[in-house]
């Protein structure tokens, strides 16, 4: 399923760090995209030439992909669910204006209020970014 962002999960502007849903399998995984303008607003202190995407920011945006997939299954509608934490974060590479980014995060467990993922985050399909997520539900 293909659900609007702003139907799936909470967070509004400046917060809402993804643009739209590619797939849904609720309670599996999600797949989202971001296309990274020059206008971000966490680009407003940085300096000419030299605008990279701070790093938490596009844990954030893995992470509200993961949360769509939590939030699509009935028993957690309405529900809130929190980023818990991180695991194993890698990075090979930095995420700059123009780029077109895929975040997909499968779930690999889902018990009670708690939720584990792993999510990547593709440019031109080549992984950029990985990370094991925790989520709560409240």
């Amino acid at each position: 399923m293909k659900p609007e962002v702003n139907d799936m999960i909470p967070q509004r502007y400046p917060f809402q760090m993804i643009d739209r849903f590619l797939d849904v399998e609720p309670g599996k995984s999600a797949e989202a995209v971001k296309l990274i303008s020059i206008n971000e607003w966490f680009f407003e202190n940085q300096k000419p030439g030299k605008l990279v995407v701070p790093r938490p920011i596009m844990i954030e945006a893995m992470a509200q992909t993961g949360v769509a997939a939590i939030l699509s299954l009935s028993e957690y509608h309405g529900k809130n669910v929190f980023f818990g934490g991180i695991k194993n974060a890698t990075f090979s590479d930095d995420f700059r204006p123009g780029d077109k980014l895929v975040f997909n995060v499968e779930m690999k467990k889902l018990r009670m209020n708690i939720g584990l993922g792993h999510g990547k985050i593709t440019r031109d399909g080549q992984v950029i970014t990985e990370a094991d997520l925790i989520f709560a539900v409240e």
